[in-house]
């Protein structure tokens, strides 16, 4: 599909003017003349629903089921719509940093990282048939409460109300909503989202132990936030798991019946929409919140067995305090222009700048840190919204963004290649735990496009700073 209309704003921000609305693009020049002409159909396709207020790309942006992963849509609450193929179907999914007390050189020797890694899968389950470890936490607690919703002795920090950074140091610790909603949950879904609290998940899931190089501009920040250069970090990237990934094609299904019912359409049938104030988008807002729920709650348990690990390699004192937890799939009520919004995020991060009322206490002076990971053999980054990110819902990339699918991945790239990313057989190899790299191929650094352009996009876009690169040093998959 061809552009109609190239408008440029500068600053690494364009506006395509497409047949149904306007899509806002921020891209450097590179990364922007890269993006796959379907992305460009997705989003005509996304603004045929009506009254769309606004919508734009990252740099991220590729395609996805109905939509593109890096997508910031936006609806006025009052009339506006809600769409599951614009919250993605692993509703949640998000990233979680945790500080340590270790410095690089502490954990430079590949064999003490070896048993680093070996450690954590003790606690973590990677497999995804394996089961969770944490039968006496209860899930209805969980995705009604939230981090509220669990026992005193999985909270490290429970007993000190005052330094409960475990629940002030997140995005949201709990969402509220309507618990009558879940009375329509089956009850195999709850069984199989109970046995994977706790667990890591597939795909672009993962754990890794990072290094920190800090932004000298931003040094001041970073001092505030508890980083320092060399410090090893722990970053964690998952989902609601079964919870989530339930709910999706099940309220899925329920919009297309509806949307048939009315009328309606696009020409994709994976996209499905219905006002926000009908039956449906009701029921699916308050169940994507329990969803939120788990989410919060399967990363700080993911943290837990990540903590336990290495007290058994370092110490029953080692403490690893979570720097932040934040989310990149979801729909957020929102205050913007003066009225309430519903914002939408498939594979976006919310990044406020100082000041900000949204910020959590903790945050409220710099601003809270956005969590931005690699690939696996590149660096990840920490990053802190600027004010002019209010020209875009304050959203900026989640990631690097695939630049191949899984399949065209393990044809193109070959193991040999993979291995040369992680620089195997050399002092600074990045150890994964996973018995041949074969296996995860499709997640190697070659199946994404390069994260220090996106970083710079977003960086000329002005709507986000550095303040720490994180450089992989091990990393835990899950298959």
């Amino acid at each position: 599909m061809m552009t109609e209309f190239i408008r440029d704003h500068g600053s690494n921000h364009k506006e395509v003017r497409l047949p149904h609305g306007q899509l806002h693009v921020f891209a450097n020049d590179e990364v922007f003349s890269a993006l796959d002409h379907k992305v460009y159909q997705m989003a005509d396709n996304n603004l045929r629903i009506p009254r769309n207020v606004y919508m734009s790309y990252t740099p991220d942006a590729h395609v996805g089921i109905g939509t593109c992963i890096g997508t910031t849509a936006v609806w006025d609450l009052k009339d506006g719509f809600v769409s599951p193929s614009i919250v993605g179907s692993d509703i949640g999914c998000g990233m979680r940093v945790h500080l340590t007390p270790l410095r690089k050189e502490d954990i430079q020797d590949k064999q003490l990282r070896r048993e680093i890694i070996e450690a954590i899968e003790r606690y973590v389950p990677t497999n995804e048939r394996a089961s969770s470890q944490y039968k006496d936490i209860r899930l209805e607690d969980v995705v009604t409460e939230g981090l509220y919703g669990l026992p005193k002795r999985y909270v490290p920090d429970a007993y000190t109300p005052k330094k409960t950074r475990s629940f002030t140091h997140v995005e949201h610790a709990k969402f509220s909503f309507n618990t009558d909603y879940l009375d329509e949950i089956p009850d195999k879904m709850w069984a199989r989202a109970w046995g994977q609290l706790g667990t890591l998940g597939g795909g672009n899931h993962f754990i890794e132990i990072q290094s920190v190089i800090i932004q000298e501009e931003n040094r001041h920040i970073a001092e505030k936030w508890g980083l320092f250069d060399g410090q090893v970090v722990v970053m964690i990237h998952s989902g609601s798991r079964a919870w989530g990934g339930m709910l999706g094609p099940r309220y899925t299904r329920d919009f297309k019946k509806a949307m048939e019912l009315w009328g309606v359409g696009t020409p994709d049938p994976n996209l499905v929409y219905a006002p926000i104030n009908t039956e449906q988008g009701q029921r699916y807002l308050n169940l994507m919140y329990s969803a939120l729920n788990y989410a919060v709650t399967n990363r700080h348990m993911i943290a837990y067995g990540v903590r336990e690990g290495l007290k058994d390699v370092f110490g029953s004192e080692f403490e690893m305090p979570v720097l932040y937890d934040l989310m990149h799939n979801y729909a957020l009520k929102e205050p913007h222009r003066n009225r309430g919004m519903l914002v939408h995020r498939k594979g976006t991060t919310r990044a406020l700048p100082p000041g900000h009322p949204l910020n959590s206490p903790a945050y409220k002076e710099t601003g809270h840190p956005a969590l931005i990971p690699g690939s696996m053999g590149t660096s990840s980054y920490i990053m802190v919204g600027k004010k002019e990110g209010e020209k875009n819902f304050y959203s900026i990339c989640h990631g690097a963004g695939r630049v191949r699918s899984r399949r065209a991945t393990k044809e193109t790239v070959t193991v040999d290649q993979f291995s040369q990313s992680l620089k195997v057989g050399t002092e600074d190899e990045i150890l994964v735990n996973q018995r041949t790299l074969a296996s995860i191929l499709d997640e190697c650094p070659q199946a994404y496009k390069d994260v220090d352009q996106i970083i710079d996009s977003v960086v000329g876009a002005n709507l986000a700073s550095v303040v720490a690169q994180c450089r992989p040093m091990a990393v835990v998959k899950g298959v």
